[in-house]
């Protein structure tokens, strides 16, 4: 049991931002523990439960969900997705730090529900540069390119709201140079 308590760092960031990008970065750090989700929808070809997902039936999440087993959680396309609070707690009391990366919904589940942590927002330069990586992916139509764009205006005027008066997330770090932007993120988590 280690004596020093970790920390639980969440990352939010609209598709394009880097905030992934930024996660794969710390994900290298030996003391980063990086949060698996949970989810009821079939695993794909390739996929690894406890890899990938944690795989779980609908009637074993819905128990863990009355157990308060989930930091937050959404349903999306008939499955339930959810950040499972155990895996945190170990890594925690490990003294690491626990990494997740979640939407800004799921930021204000966590917020409302009082969890501890550092909120960290990955927002771009522009939503010009937005569309210009999104576009550069090019792995998307451009009516889904124009659908993230929306989406990304939305949460990055959410990111700069507050909830019952305070702000959603502790920092906004502006993805300009993604290497300047993991130092950056980097300093905020171990100064």
């Amino acid at each position: 049991m280690s004596e020093k308590q970790g920390k639980l760092v969440v990352i939010s960031g609209p598709s394009g931002a880097g905030k992934t990008s930024v996660c794969r970065a710390l994900k290298q750090h030996e003391n980063v523990e990086f949060s698996v989700s949970a989810t009821t929808r079939a695993m794909r070809d390739g996929e690894q439960d406890g890899v990938d997902y944690h795989f779980l039936t609908r009637e074993d999440f819905e128990r863990r969900l009355q157990e308060n087993q989930f930091l937050e959680y959404a349903s999306y396309n008939g499955n339930f997705y959810g950040t499972p609070r155990w895996p945190m707690d170990a890594a925690l009391a490990r003294g690491q730090t626990f990494l997740v990366e979640i939407e800004v919904d799921g930021t204000r589940q966590l917020r409302e529900r009082k969890v501890e942590g550092f909120y960290l927002f990955i927002a771009p330069p522009s939503i010009e540069e937005l569309r210009r990586r999104l576009i550069s992916r090019g792995s998307n139509e451009a009516e889904e390119i124009e659908q993230r764009v929306s989406i990304a205006k939305h949460e990055i005027e959410a990111a700069q709201g507050d909830l019952d008066g305070a702000p959603l997330y502790d920092v906004i770090v502006e993805n300009r140079v993604l290497a300047e932007t993991i130092k950056k993120v980097e300093g905020l988590l171990w100064p």
